[in-house]
């Protein structure tokens, strides 16, 4: 029927003109029912939420509060990528759309005069800017967290539904302009995937389910996290046991805990997912990981952002295969050393070990400024034979997966099963600031006279001296002069929810 009602439209203009008059008659129609109805306590509260979104400010407002208010990254995300939805519909509606539809804001005849905007906007109508950018931000919210996007929802329904109810438009000005908000936060998200989007690890395995935790043994680092990290874990899983101990008792205690549970949990930090990656990979063992210290890569770039997260996949049984990274000889002349995220020489070993030993004085970002004006104002060069070339360095960085540049440093991984080791070099030479800086900025894959970066699966490093440190997922020790980095491919078996 549509496709005939177009075909008649479009070979009869008077039909068209017909349509699109009976169209307007409704809009306006619609405008003066919402305009002269009484709205029970809307007047005190309609027309200050629509002077509150002038210039976006009540979306900007919001994104502050969700991310000093919000817990973990999601919330972040999610106010950034809102912000983003709305600045491209704003840039939409202000560059082409008004500019293309000159209609004229309704008259006020029959909006009361205690409903009207102290100032009448001079813009054209068609559409409104203000339900776009509603639509934007609570849209671009919601593809990121759904739980943000439910609060924020019924205010961005409000603000459009106040640009009627104010007189400053016609409904279908709202409704065309809430269609462009949504389309632009849908665009966003096809240039930038959400998370949600992003593939955390293949391939999705099956692992023991364990609803309330049971067969479940958690062992929690006490420096990690907050004081009832422990407790608010035996309330979420009431059939897990749950362990709490001192990182010098981690190892053993981990080792234990394997001896007696179907699966092994952990919370902490990236260097307590550290070992007990270990521990489940020799005993078999999927892995559980409740992020809980001042760094959770791992975690968050497998998607678990929260515990709410892991105990989702614990009672379903969803899990994914990820790599474990590792270095031959191992710290202390051990067989192996293993990390799931990052591996270096260089520089920052040492930086981490100043920062380590400064940041409980003067907190976490204090003592990274500190430690970097340290370390390159005095460091010189190390150096070492990669595939039999000996050459000076300033940094050797390795990445469990490749990371994708997000800004001046690598970002998150989208895939930690691909087999690659993500190799960066910055040269030796004068300016090291500049050089890391060059490097971080150019991303993977690149070549320049100050930087290389190559995805590999296996290195050999050799010519080392004696004492050189290496950093491995925020832990530090004493490199051998010899290693060979590899991967040990899908080694591990990781609880992750699929949705």
């Amino acid at each position: 029927m549509s496709d005939a009602y177009s075909a008649y439209t479009s070979s009869n203009p008077r039909a068209h003109t017909r349509a699109a008059v009976l169209l307007s008659r409704w809009d306006r129609r619609l405008f003066h029912a919402v305009a002269s109805r009484h709205w029970p306590g809307a007047e005190p509260v309609l027309p200050r939420l629509s002077h509150s979104a002038n210039h976006g400010l009540l979306w900007f407002g919001a994104a502050t509060g969700m991310a000093v208010l919000g817990r973990g990254t999601r919330s972040r995300r999610a106010a950034v990528r809102g912000v983003v939805s709305l600045a491209v519909a704003s840039v939409a509606i202000n560059t082409v759309a008004k500019r293309s539809v000159r209609r004229a804001r309704p008259v006020l005849d029959a909006v009361p005069l205690i409903r009207q905007l102290k100032r009448q906007p001079f813009t054209t109508s068609f559409p409104s800017g203000h339900s776009a950018s509603a639509a934007a931000f609570a849209t671009g919210v919601a593809l990121e967290s759904k739980g943000w996007g439910a609060a924020l929802a019924p205010v961005a329904a409000s603000v459009a539904l106040s640009r009627v109810y104010t007189g400053a438009h016609y409904p279908s000005d709202v409704l065309v302009g809430a269609g462009l908000g949504v389309g632009a936060a849908f665009a966003v998200r096809g240039a930038v995937p959400t998370r949600s989007q992003l593939p955390p690890g293949r391939p999705w395995v099956e692992a023991p389910a364990l609803p309330g935790g049971q067969g479940l043994v958690v062992v929690v680092n006490r420096q990690a996290g907050s004081a009832d990290s422990s407790d608010l874990v035996r309330a979420a899983l009431p059939l897990a046991e749950v362990v709490d101990c001192e990182p010098g008792e981690l190892s053993a205690e981990l080792e234990n805990a394997a001896g007696r549970g179907r699966a092994l949990g952990v919370l902490g930090g990236d260097g307590t997912v550290n070992r007990a990656a270990v521990v489940a990979t020799a005993h078999g063992l999927p892995l559980a990981v409740f992020p809980g210290g001042t760094l959770n890569h791992f975690a968050y770039d497998l998607g678990i952002e929260s515990m709410h997260d892991t105990c989702r996949a614990l009672a379903t049984g969803e899990a994914v295969q990820v790599d474990v990274g590792r270095f031959t000889p191992g710290p202390d002349g051990a067989r192996a050393g293993f990390f799931l995220n990052t591996f270096s020489l260089g520089v920052y070993p040492e930086l981490l070990r100043i920062r380590e030993r400064w940041s409980p004085r003067i907190g976490d970002w204090p003592a990274g400024v500190l430690a970097a004006a340290l370390v390159l104002r005095g460091a010189e060069p190390l150096e070492g034979e990669i595939h039999g070339r000996l050459r000076p360095m300033w940094l050797l960085f390795a990445g469990n997966g490749t990371y994708r540049r997000m800004g001046p440093s690598p970002g998150g991984r989208h895939d930690l099963a691909d087999g690659l080791l993500d190799v960066r070099v910055v040269h030796g030479g004068r300016r090291p600031g500049l050089r890391l800086l060059a490097a971080a900025l150019a991303g993977p894959l690149s070549r320049s006279p100050v930087h290389a970066a190559r995805r590999l699966r296996r290195l050999r490093i050799a010519g080392l001296a004696p004492g050189t440190p290496v950093a491995y997922d925020g832990e530090v020790a004493e490199a051998p002069q010899e290693l060979v980095l590899d991967k040990a491919v899908g080694a591990l078996t990781v609880y992750r929810p699929q949705t």
